[in-house]
């Protein structure tokens, strides 16, 4: 049974804590608050009938440390917060957007030069980064999930650099109840950043194509 560090207890980070445990993945989970500030959640979490897997609060480095699998879940103001080296070597999920008004104006980002995730992989060099679950709203990965083979199943895109990173979370997200989609490098992952076709839409796998194909460039639209 896979272990899975959640650093970010949002709405996406918990959401993805109830649907991991509800696959049969142990989480262990951490915000900037400490772990006593989660005991809400991981009873709520305990308490579900639908949990196969267990739940934990810890602090950010442990619950890096204990993931072989962590998802990065922080506002992008806070990525340089992340800790480093628990997360060496392992495959690390970034659900991150930019939004200038939180995050303040990032050249780099304003200018088109990077993505965040390229940000949160220069951030952790020695971790396999992977984009997932950033277009998506927090409510629908416990409302939308569906069986394996459903007609015309949601699906959610990744992009990334590691291609055996890759297909862990490609099979991680179908287990707990998404198809996906592969844009390729995560140079790529513009295209299902904010403002793009395919950002918030319930799409299948052959909608998310073609919302991916005809995404463009803040500075060309």
């Amino acid at each position: 049974m896979t272990t899975i560090g959640i650093i970010g207890a949002g709405l996406i980070g918990s959401q993805l804590a109830r649907i991991s445990t509800d696959a049969g993945y142990d989480v262990v989970i951490a915000n900037s608050r400490g772990p006593e500030t989660l005991a809400d959640l991981v009873a709520e979490i305990e308490a579900r009938d639908s949990r196969q897997g267990s739940i934990s609060a810890a602090t950010a480095a442990e619950a890096g440390a204990a993931g072989e699998v962590v998802v990065v879940t922080v506002p992008l103001k806070n990525l340089g917060d992340v800790p480093v080296e628990p997360l060496a070597g392992k495959t690390v999920i970034d659900t991150n957007n930019y939004y200038p008004e939180r995050d303040g104006h990032i050249a780099a980002l304003d200018e088109e030069t990077t993505t965040t995730a390229e940000m949160a992989q220069a951030h952790l060099p020695t971790s396999h980064v992977v984009k997932a679950f950033n277009h998506i709203y927090s409510e629908h990965l416990t409302s939308k999930r569906a069986a394996t083979g459903t007609e015309h199943r949601r699906a959610l895109v990744i992009a990334g650099d590691d291609a055996d990173a890759k297909a862990w979370v490609a099979e991680y997200i179908d287990r707990i109840g998404f198809d996906t989609f592969d844009v390729g490098p995560l140079a790529e992952g513009w295209r299902i950043q904010r403002d793009t076709p395919g950002y918030g839409p319930e799409f299948d796998v052959e909608q998310l194509r073609q919302a991916t194909a005809e995404a463009k460039r803040y500075r060309d639209m």
